[in-house]
């Protein structure tokens, strides 16, 4: 059993203040037995192109070197949603990880830039900026192996397939729908996926504001491998919290077993034609 907390906070303008709140927020996840505590996508800054290269910084960095402090602190793992990362001439929406000790672990750089356009809804696009990443991130309390990707990348079943293969039982997608794409496809992708792969599925997403460029829909939830929403926030700053059993994982795939049952004959001759 782990104890797992998604931390739905504001995020506003000043990023002191945001790597505070996130801090103190953690703190309080803490106090109540989580064990893996998550962050959301741009938990110190808006989201938004115009927002990055301000905001931007390199890491180890004055946010992140303050995540690492109080992991050790609170004596918790911390996936620490992203920040946008300064590295050489390039900027990268990056989420680091911190073990009890302080240490970071792992990076991941998000894989999948969202661009996006909706004809009179919303055009977005995050490559005028970011550059991709390249690499993937597992890691692994208590033998659990848990992976990570970064909003978009949700969208993508071919990760969460690798994920699976690499012998996951949790994804972990820190990330910022906004309010056109999350009324429709936020709990959809997640129940997706967690249904596709038979894992548990978590997201989360910055509380909502609605006077911010870019409104995120919040609703940082976390799904079964049953694809039944096991907790789940509304749009308001919240900490969701919940004991996950990852014998759940062996039971669905013990009386699905799709994974034995996959036609890889003809996915590969589907894939020459």
């Amino acid at each position: 059993m782990l104890r797992v907390a998604l931390v739905q906070m504001s995020v506003g303008t000043n990023k002191t203040e945001n790597v505070k709140r996130a801090c103190n927020m953690i703190k309080k996840a803490a106090s109540e037995g989580a064990k893996l505590i998550g962050l959301p996508e741009c938990f110190n800054c808006p989201y938004g192109t115009k927002y990055f290269p301000e905001y931007a910084e390199p890491i180890p960095g004055p946010s992140t070197e303050s995540l690492a402090q109080c992991a050790k602190e609170n004596n918790v793992y911390i996936l620490a949603g992203s920040i946008p990362e300064k590295h050489e001439d390039k900027l990268f929406n990056t989420c680091t990880l911190y073990n009890p000790s302080g240490s970071m672990i792992g990076k991941y750089r998000k894989i999948h830039l969202f661009d996006i356009d909706i004809p009179g809804k919303i055009t977005f696009k995050e490559s005028e900026v970011l550059s991709p990443g390249s690499d993937y991130l597992t890691f692994d309390i208590e033998g659990v192996k848990i992976g990570v990707g970064i909003c978009y990348d949700l969208r993508f079943a071919e990760l969460a397939q690798i994920y699976t293969k690499l012998g996951c039982k949790l994804i972990i997608y820190p990330g910022a729908f906004n309010m056109i794409t999350g009324p429709m496809h936020w709990k959809l992708l997640q129940q997706g996926r967690a249904v596709d792969n038979q894992i548990y599925v978590a997201s989360v997403s910055p509380a909502r504001d609605e006077n911010a460029s870019y409104i995120a829909w919040g609703h940082s939830m976390i799904v079964d491998p049953w694809g039944k929403v096991v907790e789940s926030a509304e749009a308001e700053e919240k900490i969701i919290t919940a004991d996950l059993d990852f014998n759940k994982v062996d039971e669905v795939r013990s009386n699905i077993p799709i994974s034995h049952q996959k036609r890889s004959d003809m996915y590969k001759s589907a894939e020459k034609a």
